[in-house]
């Protein structure tokens, strides 16, 4: 019995000195250079948003944050790396909803989980995907639902490459209408933008901010924005709502995530210096000109957020039966 209590007491002395570790740790966060990850290429939205970012946000904190771009596999290798990191808050990553949500539905990963590997910090902007066809297309959602129900198989739809929103979106729109039409994926927007343009597929759905320019241009039309409410962007477009679709909505988001396992305190920190950021009206500014609404919210409400994004591509992928290995 002694030997029990001593070794409760041992063990409890460990645990306080963790704790007050743990404590003194996030009260000097943040100490040293934080690495911003992006699993994207330079340049693209992503990416810069990142860099809209990363300077605000070293000035709030009084270090110093660079931008660390891993591309590859739609996000998928940097949230692979970001896993396997100490939990520590000085590397951070800048998702989407493919990294953070679509990827890790199709692919199932084993070396990381969405819900289990990370902890959520802040949700950054949300934006909508706008479904469109060739500008001698058909001119609503329904018109173009009832070509294809007439022409079962032979109509195409084009995404931004396999397993991303883009994809599954298309996938959204059988399992809604019952329509039987092809998923052709491409390595980027513009060669699915050209494939379209050329009668190679016949749809694809894209971010409203990348395809309003060559719909206002006529070289696209428009059908619908897969959004709630009209898109701010442009309040002229339906949504595919209104269009007959119930419910239907594809939604995009930027958001920061840490390992899991890093301290809460760190990560309110980084929430309340993340948020300060977003408050800034040249950073507002620079965000909604990607096509970007900003919407800060808390961890726990943006935990919440992806939990219910993933259960929701989570049942798409599983009734579409979409798979990568």
């Amino acid at each position: 019995m002694m030997r029990l209590r001593i070794m409760l007491a041992m063990l409890g002395a460990l645990a306080l000195t963790l704790l007050a570790r743990t404590n003194a740790s996030a009260a000097d966060y943040p100490e040293r250079l934080i690495k911003l990850v992006v699993g994207y290429p330079p340049g693209g939205p992503i990416d810069t948003t990142a860099r809209v970012l990363a300077p605000p946000l070293a000035a709030i904190l009084k270090q110093t944050v660079i931008v660390e771009n891993r591309p590859g596999a739609t996000g998928a290798l940097a949230a692979k790396a970001l896993a396997a990191t100490e939990p520590d808050g000085y590397t951070i990553m800048l998702g989407n909803a493919s990294s953070l949500v679509v990827m890790q539905a199709v692919a199932r990963y084993r070396d990381y989980d969405s819900t289990k590997s990370f902890a959520a910090v802040a949700k950054l902007t949300e934006g909508y995907e706008v479904l469109v066809v060739a500008p001698d297309g058909p001119n609503s959602v329904q018109a173009l639902i009832a070509q294809a129900r007439a022409n079962p198989g032979k109509l195409n739809y084009g995404s931004v490459g396999y397993g991303n929103l883009t994809h599954l979106a298309g996938e959204l729109l059988k399992l809604r209408t019952g329509i039987d039409i092809v998923h052709i994926p491409y390595k980027g927007a513009a060669e699915a933008q050209t494939a379209l343009l050329g009668g190679q597929v016949q749809m694809m759905f894209g971010e409203v901010a990348g395809l309003l320019p060559l719909v206002r241009a006529g070289k696209l039309r428009a059908l619908g924005v897969a959004s709630e409410t009209r898109n701010a962007l442009a309040p002229e477009l339906p949504t595919l709502i209104e269009g007959g679709l119930p419910d239907f909505v594809a939604l995009t988001f930027t958001g920061i995530v840490v390992p899991a396992g890093t301290p809460p305190a760190i990560v309110g920190k980084l929430n309340g210096a993340i948020n300060q950021v977003l408050a800034e009206p040249q950073v507002r500014a620079a965000l909604e000109r990607l096509g970007a609404e900003v919407r800060p919210d808390s961890p726990t409400e943006f935990a919440a957020f992806l939990a219910k994004e993933k259960n929701k591509w989570d049942e798409v992928v599983r009734q579409s039966g979409v798979k990568m290995e």
